[in-house]
Protein backbone atom coordinates (compact mmCIF):
# COMPACT_ATOMS: atom_id res chain seq x y z
CA UNK A 1 0.00 0.00 0.00
CA UNK A 2 0.70 3.89 -0.95
CA UNK A 3 1.21 5.00 2.60
CA UNK A 4 1.40 8.25 1.32
CA UNK A 5 -1.95 8.49 -0.31
CA UNK A 6 -3.98 8.10 2.27
CA UNK A 7 -2.32 11.35 4.08
CA UNK A 8 -3.39 13.37 1.07
CA UNK A 9 -6.09 12.31 0.70
CA UNK A 10 -6.93 12.89 4.46
CA UNK A 11 -5.22 16.63 3.91
CA UNK A 12 -7.28 17.26 0.95
CA UNK A 13 -10.71 16.73 3.00
CA UNK A 14 -10.07 18.49 6.17
CA UNK A 15 -8.77 21.71 3.70
CA UNK A 16 -12.60 21.53 2.33
CA UNK A 17 -13.91 21.46 5.74
CA UNK A 18 -11.72 24.24 6.35
CA UNK A 19 -12.42 26.45 3.50
CA UNK A 20 -16.05 25.97 3.22
CA UNK A 21 -16.37 26.92 7.34
CA UNK A 22 -13.66 29.44 6.78
CA UNK A 23 -16.56 30.94 4.06
CA UNK A 24 -17.86 33.96 4.80
CA UNK A 25 -20.81 35.55 5.12
CA UNK A 26 -21.48 32.34 4.50
CA UNK A 27 -25.89 32.95 4.94
CA UNK A 28 -27.36 31.22 8.04
CA UNK A 29 -24.13 29.00 9.41
CA UNK A 30 -21.32 29.26 11.65
CA UNK A 31 -18.44 31.10 9.71
CA UNK A 32 -15.03 33.20 10.90
CA UNK A 33 -17.33 36.37 11.43
CA UNK A 34 -20.26 34.71 13.33
CA UNK A 35 -20.80 32.17 15.91
CA UNK A 36 -24.07 30.43 17.30
CA UNK A 37 -24.64 30.77 21.13
CA UNK A 38 -23.86 26.80 21.55
CA UNK A 39 -21.65 26.12 18.34
CA UNK A 40 -18.92 28.50 17.30
CA UNK A 41 -16.28 28.35 14.22
CA UNK A 42 -13.20 27.12 16.91
CA UNK A 43 -15.74 23.82 16.93
CA UNK A 44 -15.09 23.09 13.13
CA UNK A 45 -12.07 23.63 13.47
CA UNK A 46 -11.34 21.20 16.75
CA UNK A 47 -13.70 18.94 13.93
CA UNK A 48 -11.70 19.42 11.35
CA UNK A 49 -8.36 18.25 12.99
CA UNK A 50 -10.48 15.27 14.56
CA UNK A 51 -11.82 13.33 11.75
CA UNK A 52 -8.27 13.38 10.21
CA UNK A 53 -7.38 9.46 10.72
CA UNK A 54 -10.13 8.02 10.15
CA UNK A 55 -10.46 9.89 6.35
CA UNK A 56 -6.98 8.15 6.53
CA UNK A 57 -8.61 5.12 7.31
CA UNK A 58 -11.16 5.46 4.61
CA UNK A 59 -8.97 5.81 1.91
CA UNK A 60 -6.61 2.98 2.92
CA UNK A 61 -9.94 0.99 2.87
CA UNK A 62 -10.27 2.48 -0.60
CA UNK A 63 -6.68 1.37 -1.41
CA UNK A 64 -7.18 -2.27 -0.42
CA UNK A 65 -10.73 -2.62 -2.15
CA UNK A 66 -9.10 -1.17 -5.79
CA UNK A 67 -5.91 -3.68 -5.11
CA UNK A 68 -8.30 -6.60 -4.53
CA UNK A 69 -7.12 -7.17 -0.96
CA UNK A 70 -11.19 -6.70 0.47
CA UNK A 71 -14.93 -6.66 -1.34
CA UNK A 72 -16.63 -3.33 -1.79
CA UNK A 73 -19.03 -4.87 0.81
CA UNK A 74 -16.21 -5.16 3.17
CA UNK A 75 -14.84 -1.97 3.51
CA UNK A 76 -16.87 -0.72 6.24
CA UNK A 77 -18.67 2.52 5.78
CA UNK A 78 -20.70 2.42 8.52
CA UNK A 79 -18.42 2.04 11.08
CA UNK A 80 -16.04 5.18 9.72
CA UNK A 81 -18.62 7.47 9.57
CA UNK A 82 -19.86 6.00 13.57
CA UNK A 83 -15.57 6.36 14.28
CA UNK A 84 -15.76 10.02 12.80
CA UNK A 85 -18.63 10.91 14.72
CA UNK A 86 -17.16 9.97 18.22
CA UNK A 87 -13.75 11.44 17.03
CA UNK A 88 -15.40 15.11 16.43
CA UNK A 89 -17.25 14.92 19.72
CA UNK A 90 -14.23 13.83 21.67
CA UNK A 91 -12.57 16.69 20.69
CA UNK A 92 -14.61 19.66 20.85
CA UNK A 93 -17.66 20.97 23.38
CA UNK A 94 -19.96 22.69 20.66
CA UNK A 95 -22.38 19.25 19.49
CA UNK A 96 -22.73 18.09 15.94
CA UNK A 97 -21.06 20.22 13.31
CA UNK A 98 -19.97 17.67 10.46
CA UNK A 99 -22.83 14.71 10.99
CA UNK A 100 -23.90 15.24 7.18
CA UNK A 101 -20.72 16.57 5.64
CA UNK A 102 -18.73 12.95 6.89
CA UNK A 103 -21.71 10.94 5.79
CA UNK A 104 -20.91 12.81 2.10
CA UNK A 105 -16.90 13.05 2.67
CA UNK A 106 -16.64 9.17 3.92
CA UNK A 107 -17.41 7.55 0.87
CA UNK A 108 -15.63 10.36 -1.27
CA UNK A 109 -12.19 9.42 0.92
CA UNK A 110 -12.68 5.85 0.07
CA UNK A 111 -13.08 6.57 -3.62
CA UNK A 112 -10.14 8.44 -3.44
CA UNK A 113 -7.93 6.16 -2.27
CA UNK A 114 -9.20 3.60 -4.88
CA UNK A 115 -8.71 6.24 -7.51
CA UNK A 116 -5.42 7.19 -6.79
CA UNK A 117 -4.48 4.04 -6.62
CA UNK A 118 -5.26 2.71 -10.16
CA UNK A 119 -5.21 5.93 -12.06
CA UNK A 120 -1.72 7.98 -13.22
CA UNK A 121 -3.86 11.14 -13.14
CA UNK A 122 -7.20 11.88 -11.07
CA UNK A 123 -10.06 11.29 -12.72
CA UNK A 124 -13.21 12.90 -11.91
CA UNK A 125 -15.27 9.96 -13.99
CA UNK A 126 -13.46 7.48 -12.07
CA UNK A 127 -14.01 9.27 -8.76
CA UNK A 128 -17.59 9.44 -9.17
CA UNK A 129 -17.84 5.84 -10.51
CA UNK A 130 -16.09 4.74 -7.45
CA UNK A 131 -18.62 6.69 -5.27
CA UNK A 132 -20.98 4.85 -6.87
CA UNK A 133 -19.52 2.00 -5.82
CA UNK A 134 -18.95 2.29 -2.55
CA UNK A 135 -22.45 3.69 -1.46
CA UNK A 136 -24.38 0.54 -3.69
CA UNK A 137 -22.06 -2.23 -1.94
CA UNK A 138 -22.91 -0.92 1.88
CA UNK A 139 -24.54 -3.87 4.17
CA UNK A 140 -27.02 -3.79 7.21
CA UNK A 141 -24.55 -3.28 9.48
CA UNK A 142 -23.21 -0.25 7.79
CA UNK A 143 -26.87 0.82 8.26
CA UNK A 144 -26.74 0.12 12.15
CA UNK A 145 -23.57 2.20 12.74
CA UNK A 146 -24.79 5.17 11.17
CA UNK A 147 -28.11 5.10 13.09
CA UNK A 148 -25.50 4.71 16.29
CA UNK A 149 -23.55 7.83 14.64
CA UNK A 150 -26.96 9.92 14.55
CA UNK A 151 -28.26 8.98 18.02
CA UNK A 152 -24.50 10.39 19.33
CA UNK A 153 -24.81 13.41 17.02
CA UNK A 154 -28.10 14.52 18.03
CA UNK A 155 -28.18 16.87 15.35
CA UNK A 156 -31.06 19.47 14.87
CA UNK A 157 -34.52 19.07 12.88
CA UNK A 158 -34.30 15.65 12.70
CA UNK A 159 -38.30 15.18 13.47
CA UNK A 160 -39.38 11.90 13.05
CA UNK A 161 -39.05 9.63 10.01
CA UNK A 162 -41.89 7.95 8.14
CA UNK A 163 -40.08 4.59 8.01
CA UNK A 164 -37.41 3.29 10.04
CA UNK A 165 -37.04 5.93 12.29
CA UNK A 166 -33.20 6.28 13.78
CA UNK A 167 -35.01 6.89 17.60
CA UNK A 168 -37.00 3.40 17.21
CA UNK A 169 -35.05 0.69 18.83
CA UNK A 170 -37.10 -1.32 16.20
CA UNK A 171 -35.42 0.43 13.48
CA UNK A 172 -32.39 -1.68 14.16
CA UNK A 173 -33.74 -5.15 14.60
CA UNK A 174 -35.90 -4.81 11.57
CA UNK A 175 -32.50 -3.63 9.55
CA UNK A 176 -30.88 -6.81 10.51
CA UNK A 177 -33.86 -8.99 10.29
CA UNK A 178 -34.70 -7.95 6.81
CA UNK A 179 -31.34 -7.19 5.90
CA UNK A 180 -31.69 -3.71 4.78
CA UNK A 181 -28.67 -2.15 3.28
CA UNK A 182 -27.62 2.04 4.08
CA UNK A 183 -28.05 2.82 0.69
CA UNK A 184 -31.96 1.16 1.00
CA UNK A 185 -32.48 3.57 3.71
CA UNK A 186 -31.20 6.65 1.95
CA UNK A 187 -33.34 5.70 -0.62
CA UNK A 188 -36.27 6.76 1.72
CA UNK A 189 -34.76 9.24 3.33
CA UNK A 190 -33.64 11.07 0.11
CA UNK A 191 -37.43 12.76 -0.42
CA UNK A 192 -36.59 14.52 2.64
CA UNK A 193 -33.07 15.04 3.16
CA UNK A 194 -30.57 16.51 0.46
CA UNK A 195 -27.46 14.34 1.91
CA UNK A 196 -29.10 11.24 1.58
CA UNK A 197 -30.37 11.98 -1.91
CA UNK A 198 -26.70 12.77 -2.86
CA UNK A 199 -25.55 9.33 -1.89
CA UNK A 200 -28.78 8.24 -4.25
CA UNK A 201 -28.02 9.87 -7.21
CA UNK A 202 -24.13 9.73 -6.76
CA UNK A 203 -23.33 13.27 -6.02
CA UNK A 204 -25.70 14.75 -8.60
CA UNK A 205 -25.46 18.46 -6.63
CA UNK A 206 -21.49 17.55 -6.13
CA UNK A 207 -20.70 16.94 -9.32
CA UNK A 208 -23.43 18.76 -11.63
CA UNK A 209 -24.06 21.67 -9.79
CA UNK A 210 -21.53 22.50 -7.02
CA UNK A 211 -18.28 21.84 -9.13
CA UNK A 212 -18.79 23.37 -12.56
CA UNK A 213 -19.91 26.60 -10.54
CA UNK A 214 -16.76 26.74 -8.33
CA UNK A 215 -14.52 26.24 -11.13
CA UNK A 216 -16.42 29.05 -13.07
CA UNK A 217 -16.30 30.96 -10.26
CA UNK A 218 -12.68 30.93 -9.75
CA UNK A 219 -11.69 31.76 -13.29
CA UNK A 220 -13.55 34.49 -13.09
CA UNK A 221 -11.43 35.78 -10.34
CA UNK A 222 -9.67 33.81 -8.66
CA UNK A 223 -11.00 34.15 -5.30
CA UNK A 224 -11.51 31.23 -3.43
CA UNK A 225 -14.12 32.91 -0.83
CA UNK A 226 -16.20 34.59 -2.99
CA UNK A 227 -16.21 31.69 -5.37
CA UNK A 228 -17.37 29.54 -2.03
CA UNK A 229 -19.81 31.64 -0.91
CA UNK A 230 -21.12 32.44 -4.53
CA UNK A 231 -21.35 28.55 -4.25
CA UNK A 232 -23.21 28.44 -1.33
CA UNK A 233 -25.71 30.26 -3.28
CA UNK A 234 -25.60 28.85 -6.09
CA UNK A 235 -26.69 25.57 -4.58
CA UNK A 236 -29.07 27.18 -2.47
CA UNK A 237 -30.98 28.55 -5.21
CA UNK A 238 -31.30 25.53 -6.92
CA UNK A 239 -31.89 23.12 -3.92
CA UNK A 240 -33.85 24.16 -1.71
CA UNK A 241 -32.36 23.38 1.94
CA UNK A 242 -33.88 19.94 3.56
CA UNK A 243 -32.89 20.82 7.03
CA UNK A 244 -35.11 23.97 7.06
CA UNK A 245 -37.71 22.75 5.30
CA UNK A 246 -37.86 19.75 7.83
CA UNK A 247 -37.77 22.71 10.49
CA UNK A 248 -40.69 25.30 9.10
CA UNK A 249 -41.62 23.54 5.43
CA UNK A 250 -40.63 23.11 2.28
CA UNK A 251 -43.01 26.89 1.26
CA UNK A 252 -40.37 28.69 3.47
CA UNK A 253 -37.67 26.76 2.63
CA UNK A 254 -38.45 27.38 -1.11
CA UNK A 255 -38.68 31.12 -0.14
CA UNK A 256 -35.25 31.35 1.04
CA UNK A 257 -33.77 29.59 -2.55
CA UNK A 258 -35.64 32.63 -4.30
CA UNK A 259 -33.78 35.27 -1.79
CA UNK A 260 -30.22 33.31 -2.61
CA UNK A 261 -30.65 33.43 -6.01
CA UNK A 262 -31.73 36.88 -5.87
CA UNK A 263 -28.20 37.74 -4.21
CA UNK A 264 -26.42 36.19 -6.87
CA UNK A 265 -28.62 38.04 -9.80
CA UNK A 266 -27.11 41.30 -7.83
CA UNK A 267 -23.92 39.97 -7.97
CA UNK A 268 -23.14 38.54 -4.51
CA UNK A 269 -20.00 39.79 -2.72
CA UNK A 270 -18.41 41.41 -6.10
CA UNK A 271 -20.99 44.14 -5.56
CA UNK A 272 -21.65 46.85 -3.35
CA UNK A 273 -25.70 45.95 -3.49
CA UNK A 274 -24.90 42.00 -3.37
CA UNK A 275 -23.00 42.42 -0.44
CA UNK A 276 -26.08 44.78 1.32
CA UNK A 277 -28.17 42.15 0.50
CA UNK A 278 -26.38 39.11 1.69
CA UNK A 279 -25.29 40.50 5.05
CA UNK A 280 -28.82 41.04 5.55
CA UNK A 281 -29.73 37.92 4.42
CA UNK A 282 -27.20 36.57 6.57
CA UNK A 283 -28.43 37.99 9.43
CA UNK A 284 -31.78 37.21 8.86
CA UNK A 285 -31.04 33.45 9.05
CA UNK A 286 -29.29 33.69 12.23
CA UNK A 287 -32.40 33.01 13.95
CA UNK A 288 -31.83 32.39 17.69
CA UNK A 289 -33.85 28.90 17.42
CA UNK A 290 -31.53 28.22 14.30
CA UNK A 291 -35.04 27.14 12.39
CA UNK A 292 -33.36 28.90 9.42
CA UNK A 293 -30.18 27.68 9.11
CA UNK A 294 -29.40 26.07 5.91
CA UNK A 295 -26.89 23.61 7.34
CA UNK A 296 -27.51 20.53 4.31
CA UNK A 297 -26.31 23.13 1.55
CA UNK A 298 -22.91 23.36 3.94
CA UNK A 299 -22.43 19.74 3.64
CA UNK A 300 -22.81 20.31 -0.35
CA UNK A 301 -20.36 22.58 -0.44
CA UNK A 302 -17.89 21.05 1.47
CA UNK A 303 -18.40 18.02 -1.30
CA UNK A 304 -17.82 20.53 -3.91
CA UNK A 305 -14.69 21.33 -2.31
CA UNK A 306 -13.51 18.35 -1.65
CA UNK A 307 -13.81 17.55 -5.68
CA UNK A 308 -12.23 21.04 -6.41
CA UNK A 309 -9.16 19.74 -4.19
CA UNK A 310 -8.78 16.40 -4.50
CA UNK A 311 -8.60 17.39 -8.48
CA UNK A 312 -5.91 19.39 -7.90
CA UNK A 313 -6.85 22.75 -6.38
CA UNK A 314 -4.84 24.35 -3.98
CA UNK A 315 -5.72 28.52 -2.58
Amino acid sequence: MNLEVPDYVSRCLQLAILLEVSAYPKPGNVHRTRDFSDTRYEHFLASAVAVSPYFRKAAERGILYSSGNIDASEIGIGSLIRGSVEEILSWQHGGNTLLGTIILLIPMAVSAGATINTEKFFSQHVFRRNIGVVTKFTTPEDAVAVYEAIRKAKPGGLGKAPELDVHDPRSTTRILREKITLLEIFKIASRYDSVASEWVSNYRVTFEIGYPYIKRELSRHGDINIATVHTFLKILSEVPDTLIARKVGIEKAKEISLMAKHILELGGLLTGDGRRELDRFDRMLHDPEHLLNPGTTADLVSATLATLILSGYRP
